[in-house]
């Protein structure tokens, strides 16, 4: 049962979004979707010539690092399931849905010299389906599923992957560009660099600042070769654009101090401009903050070259601008202070950015962690966008809450109203948001957390064998808003 009074907090917090309208309708131009990746809801992580992914690897191998020790190998079975989900959608009334495509189950061994045809018909009849109900197919190339044999030559820290990424867009745009016109090369690189070869997520190499760093490099030159390939060899007859989702959570001083001032915008630079400097900047390159506050530190550690990676001028030059769009991901806000100055000997990403990091207690809670709900901490972070990017078009990919197990999911509803409040008045600023995704269609395993988090409009029952999908009250509300573009007064 929701509490009464969580509600009343995020009501609260809506009409604290300055600005809010009591009426909030959205441009006729404007697309709602929703989202989900290919490891998360497949499942069939083993037939039809699918290879090996770093997931199932590691869920295999140490199912004691996932909080309910279970695993993505049939999650919500969507792979046996394809109409049932396109039912859904066309059910929602949304626009777009955004999927990813599992990388091993096109090249099983990670080359493009053994093509899965099995692969290619399941994403093919998937789209071929989107586009039978005038559902935009928005697709990723990369949700996080390295083939393992890839990952057996050092994955994302190997500076080849760049080129067997690129061989693997080629295969993409040449069997789905026809009838996908919107590409996502990476999803949250900062997440899966970070989190996987940065900490424990697969394939936990827990290298934090170090193989953290080999990692975002190779994924922006790979994303920078595969922007100029399209660019050059298949923009002029698929007319389409591609774009890459990076993941912002709002970054906001703890206090008024210049201390914290400065520290909010070293995190900002690290956690995000990491990505999106390189990318979106008119200089391009590593954020100045970066490069400086690394190179030094390095030094210090005694190590003969600094754990930032250096690109070639060519290498600038050739990322610099590679994008048609921003994908943005945003959940949540964060505080931050300065940190104590202290430099340690082992290598760590939260001592190169030298910041500490918090969330007040009093903000609503969430069934994660790490998010708590912050809806003014999405308009100022699209505001930031604009202001230090130049207002690039912005295509919200992911946003989203988990709760516990419910249908009657009031705290969701109330979290995209505030959430959304926020996003409208932040064009009203003049961002450019283009579009808005929910995460997710449907309940998912959620990484490390497994299935012990629900993120779904729709509930997944995975105790029965045909994984039943029941709408939730924020499936409803969901519709009612993709169909009219404007806001909901009714929850029910």
């Amino acid at each position: 049962m929701e509490s009464k009074h969580s509600l009343l907090v995020i009501l609260v917090l809506w009409l604290e979004v300055e600005g809010a309208p009591p009426k909030v309708c959205f441009p006729q131009h404007f697309m709602f979707g929703v989202a989900t990746a290919a490891y998360q809801i497949e499942g069939a992580w083993n037939v039809s010539g699918k290879g090996e992914s770093i997931w199932d690897r590691y869920t295999h191998r140490h199912p004691e690092r996932i909080f309910d020790h279970s695993s993505g190998d049939v999650a919500a079975d969507s792979y046996h399931q394809l109409r049932e989900d396109v039912r859904l959608l066309v059910e929602l009334g949304v626009q777009h849905y955004r999927f990813s495509i599992s990388w091993p189950r096109i090249l099983p061994m990670g080359l493009s010299n053994d093509i899965n045809e099995d692969g290619i018909r399941y994403y093919s009849e998937l789209i071929d389906e989107l586009r039978a109900h005038r559902i935009e197919p928005t697709v990723t190339m990369y949700h996080w599923d390295l083939p393992q044999s890839l990952q057996d030559l050092g994955g994302w820290t190997n500076p080849i992957i760049a080129d067997y990424f690129l061989d693997y867009a080629r295969v993409l745009f040449d069997h789905f560009g026809d009838r996908v016109k919107v590409w996502f090369t990476f999803n949250e690189p900062l997440s899966f660099c970070h989190d996987g070869y940065g900490g424990l997520d697969a394939p936990g190499a827990n290298s934090s600042g170090f193989e953290a760093y080999l990692c975002g490099h190779n994924v922006l030159r790979a994303h920078g070769y595969t922007y100029r390939l399209y660019q050059q060899s298949y923009r002029h007859h698929q007319q389409g654009v591609v774009g890459i989702a990076l993941d912002f959570a709002w970054l906001e001083p703890a206090t008024t101090s210049e201390g914290d001032q400065r520290a909010a915008e070293t995190a900002r630079q690290f956690r995000f401009g990491w990505f999106a400097h390189p990318i979106f900047s008119s200089e391009g390159d590593y954020p100045p903050i970066m490069r400086v506050r690394i190179d030094e530190i390095s030094k210090r550690q005694h190590f003969p070259r600094s754990r930032l990676p250096t690109f070639t001028p060519e290498e600038v030059a050739l990322i610099r601008g590679s994008s048609d769009f921003m994908g943005l991901n945003h959940y949540t806000t964060y505080l931050i202070a300065q940190g104590d100055g202290k430099i340690y000997p082992q290598p760590s990403f939260n001592t190169d950015m030298g910041v500490v990091t918090t969330q007040k207690q009093e903000w609503p809670k969430s069934n994660s962690t790490w998010l708590r709900v912050v809806p003014w901490g999405f308009r100022r972070a699209l505001n930031y966008i604009k202001q230090k990017y130049n207002n690039p078009p912005v295509f919200v990919t992911e946003n989203g809450i988990s709760l516990e197990r419910s249908n009657r999911d009031v705290r969701r509803v109330g979290y995209m109203a505030s959430y959304l409040s926020a996003m409208y008045a932040a064009m009203s600023d003049g961002c450019d948001v283009r579009g808005y995704t929910y995460w997710s269609l449907i309940d998912n395993f959620e990484w490390r957390r497994g299935f012990s988090e629900r993120f779904g409009l729709y509930d997944v029952d995975y105790s029965s064998a045909s994984r039943k999908r029941t709408p939730r009250m924020s499936a409803n509300y969901f519709s009612k808003l993709a169909r009219t573009r404007c806001l909901p007064d009714s929850w029910n």
